[in-house]
């Protein structure tokens, strides 16, 4: 038996997410047992201070710091055909809760089942999660609802297929899944397939199905789990489609309805253009819940745009950022959500080492606009 321990830098994160796809990219040390046999272990955390606008008791502005996520990750191979993940989060004073636990089958170099918990096929900043967006932390459930308030963490159980085409230029993805917690965090008082609200309306018991198709026209992005920024190492350009079907599945304690939802995104990055790395990325978002909880059915809106500097400054470097989220329910004439951030990473290791400073402006309509204050750190290992 031999032994290797390896730094979850910018090379091993790359390489375990785009070269082999069905091992975690979060991984931070691996154990080998001989050909294509290894288990990898790792943990990451996000956290920081927030200082938001009349959020405090008496109004005034709330001071607080917060552990936003910790995980621990664990993945292994069996062999070159059979892989596997183990992967859990405690987030925001929940209890931990198991996000992956999942097989990968490797049926040809190009296609794999998934079976188990995994992230059902959705949009980028979905597959990507809060560790790897392009300014870093979670999307505040304006844009992309799915991958905060769905499943758990946009996790289903469930089986999907995943391929490539065209020396990876191509990716696509479909599945079925139980989507049981579309609507988890909404508090729209969503009622379960097994409920006595479910039996009153009638209400079926149909897996939910999502899909998605990838096409990259520079370079490729192998692999399932994707990343909202690639901080230099690759010229990107791409675009994307997701949906996601379940008949009957919301479900009110009066009424239930299909749910559907489908987006349309985009990520440009390109290398070497003056000082450094620029980026711009943006999605749409179209959510129907066959009227049955309006104030999470209606369009949606997200943009963003990066600049990583090449030159280092003491550790790292800087990678001003700015992004913009819109969500319009059809929950009355302006139910409308809105939100705006400009600030900076300062990125000492992709993915695995960074300091973020932001302002951001949320305004819901009917109401006061309210500004934040963020300073967050994460950190892989």
């Amino acid at each position: 038996m031999t032994f290797k321990l390896k730094k979850s830098l910018l090379a091993t994160a790359v390489s375990s997410m785009l070269l082999l796809p069905a091992m975690s990219a979060q991984a931070g040390g691996t154990i080998s047992f001989g050909d294509d046999k290894s288990v990898s272990v790792g943990f990451g955390m996000r956290g920081g201070y927030s200082s938001v606008e009349d959020a405090a008791a008496d109004g005034s502005r709330s001071n607080d710091f917060a552990l936003e996520s910790a995980r621990l990750y664990l993945s292994g191979s069996f062999n070159k055909y059979i892989k596997g993940m183990l992967n859990t989060e405690k987030s925001n004073g929940e209890s931990w809760e198991i996000i992956d636990a999942n097989v990968q089958l490797q049926m040809t170099p190009e296609i794999a089942i998934w079976a188990g918990r995994f992230l059902s096929p959705s949009d980028r900043a979905n597959m990507a999660g809060p560790y790897y967006s392009m300014g870093g932390g979670y999307w505040s459930n304006i844009a992309s609802r799915y991958g905060w308030n769905g499943g758990i963490i946009g996790r289903d159980e469930g089986v999907a297929i995943v391929g490539s085409a065209m020396d990876n230029k191509i990716g696509y993805s479909f599945g079925a899944f139980e989507g049981q917690n579309i609507f988890r965090f909404s508090g729209v008082n969503a009622q379960s397939q097994s409920s006595t609200a479910a039996k009153a309306t009638n209400a079926d018991d149909k897996l939910m199905y999502a899909g998605r198709l990838q096409v990259d026209f520079w370079d490729a992005e192998p692999g399932y789990y994707g990343t909202g920024n690639y901080f230099g190492a690759a010229d990107i350009l791409a675009i994307g489609i997701a949906g996601r079907q379940k008949s009957d599945g919301a479900i009110s304690l009066t009424k239930a309805g299909d749910y559907s939802s489908y987006s349309v995104d985009f990520l440009m990055e390109k290398k070497d253009v003056g000082l450094g790395t620029v980026s711009a990325e943006a999605a749409y978002y179209d959510y129907d819940t066959d009227d049955v909880f309006l104030s999470e059915q209606g369009k949606a809106y997200s943009a963003g745009a990066a600049y990583l500097f090449n030159q280092a400054v003491g550790w790292g470097k800087f990678m001003p950022f700015a992004r913009y989220q819109k969500f319009e329910s059809d929950a009355t004439t302006a139910d409308t959500t809105k939100k705006w951030e400009i600030g900076t990473n300062y990125v000492i290791a992709p993915y695995n080492a960074l300091l973020t400073a932001a302002y951001s402006d949320t305004k819901v309509s009917g109401s006061d606009s309210n500004n934040a204050i963020n300073v967050s750190m994460q950190f892989q290992f």
